[in-house]
């Protein structure tokens, strides 16, 4: 019964050690501190569409979320607000709004991959060179390594 017991909780040791490691290594190991807000506000103010991360997506739920005010220019994307952290975010344009996993991996060959989101609060990606903004409708961040779904806003 001992060792039992003692395998129980060593297993859930284990188990709760690799969960909460995964969850916080990407806050631990960010190399780049987010924009202040002059930065994020010099950027919005250039920005052509507008739209909302919200909380109560489909898709969204307690640890993959995003809220804020996003907004799309002809150089960048910027958030004002903040996502929950996780690893290995991307920032997608996408033709129409989506809101589920299903959704994204369903009209993924449509969208264009902007970059990498390196921080939590706030962003500031730059877009690559000849992506028309006015092509698409929407910006999606998608957590590549564990194909979730953690928001999206519609801007046009």
């Amino acid at each position: 019964m001992n060792k039992l017991v003692l395998a129980g909780t060593h297993a859930f040791a284990l188990l709760a050690g690799a969960g909460l490691g995964t969850y916080t290594l990407p806050i631990l190991i960010a190399a780049h501190s987010p924009p202040d807000d002059a930065q994020v506000a010099t950027h919005a103010a250039q920005a052509r569409y507008h739209g909302h991360f919200r909380r109560d997506l489909a898709g969204s739920d307690l640890l993959h979320w995003g809220e804020g005010r996003v907004s799309v220019g002809e150089r960048s994307v910027v958030l004002r607000g903040r996502l929950a952290p996780g690893p290995d975010y991307k920032l997608y344009l996408s033709p129409r709004f989506v809101q589920t996993p299903q959704e994204f991996e369903r009209l993924k060959p449509q969208m264009v991959r902007v970059g990498d989101v390196r921080t939590f609060d706030n962003f500031v990606v730059r877009l690559p060179e000849g992506v028309d903004t006015a092509r698409y409708s929407a910006v999606v961040v998608w957590c590549e390594t564990f194909g979730q779904f953690i928001t999206a806003a519609q801007y046009r």
